[in-house]
């Protein structure tokens, strides 16, 4: 198993970007160190909008023209998603409570939405009032996640503070197909650093190295 190809690696509008997504046409960020999302243009990396998130942006998905947002809300960081419209800004209406009070990262395949919760290590399918509609296990905690022709990518990690003595963290991009009703998990490549989030923009992969403040495109593996 080989390393991801890095293409890019540029500076974050923000310090700690966690949340990535991307429209079609703006590269979504959302920082939990300013509690605010930004839209970026990936060809001049300037900011065309950016919006105060109801709480910390831990995740994130487009839906449509409009985002969903995993927010943690609260002293006690209660983890709710919201509607966010481009333009417009976060919806009081539709917000669904995340199962259990806790989920990180969103995906969506053009039906569905789905969120994954790092510690529990799966993936829930959410209707649109927030039932759990399917559980889908995955063998590693979640740190990012994106639906692409039908199959989950993930940020995948055992152990999320360990590196070894070059600095290199145990980091993995998985890919899981649950169509056929039996979900196989797969470790694609390995990401030598921490990162946080998934977007996929048609061509390569976007994630955030959270603690370097930078944001990352890589390849997809061959």
């Amino acid at each position: 198993m080989h390393e991801i190809s890095e293409s890019l690696r540029l500076p974050s509008p923000a310090p700690k970007p966690q949340s990535i997504a991307f429209d079609g046409e703006h590269l979504w960020m959302g920082s939990v160190e300013t509690d605010r999302l930004y839209a970026l243009d990936p060809n001049t990396w300037t900011v065309s909008e950016e919006a105060a998130a109801p709480g910390k942006p831990w995740g994130m998905a487009v839906v449509g023209d409009e985002l969903r947002v995993v927010c943690g809300e609260t002293g006690e960081d209660n983890r709710i998603i919201r509607r966010f419209v481009p333009g417009h800004g976060f919806k009081t209406r539709d917000a669904i409570a995340c199962p259990d009070d806790t989920g990180s990262q969103l995906g969506y395949d053009g039906e569905r939405l789905y969120l994954s919760q790092f510690y529990n290590r799966q993936i829930l399918a959410l209707d649109d009032h927030g039932t759990v509609t399917r559980t889908i296990p995955v063998p590693h905690q979640i740190c990012g996640q994106v639906v692409v022709d039908g199959r989950f990518y993930l940020i995948t990690t055992d152990e999320e503070n360990k590196h070894d003595d070059a600095g290199k963290y145990a980091y993995f991009l998985t890919r899981v197909d649950a169509r056929n009703g039996n979900p196989h998990s797969e470790d694609i490549a390995t990401i030598p650093f921490p990162a946080r989030g998934l977007a996929w923009d048609g061509s390569r992969f976007w994630t955030n190295h959270r603690e370097n403040h930078e944001i990352v495109a890589f390849d997809m593996p061959a």
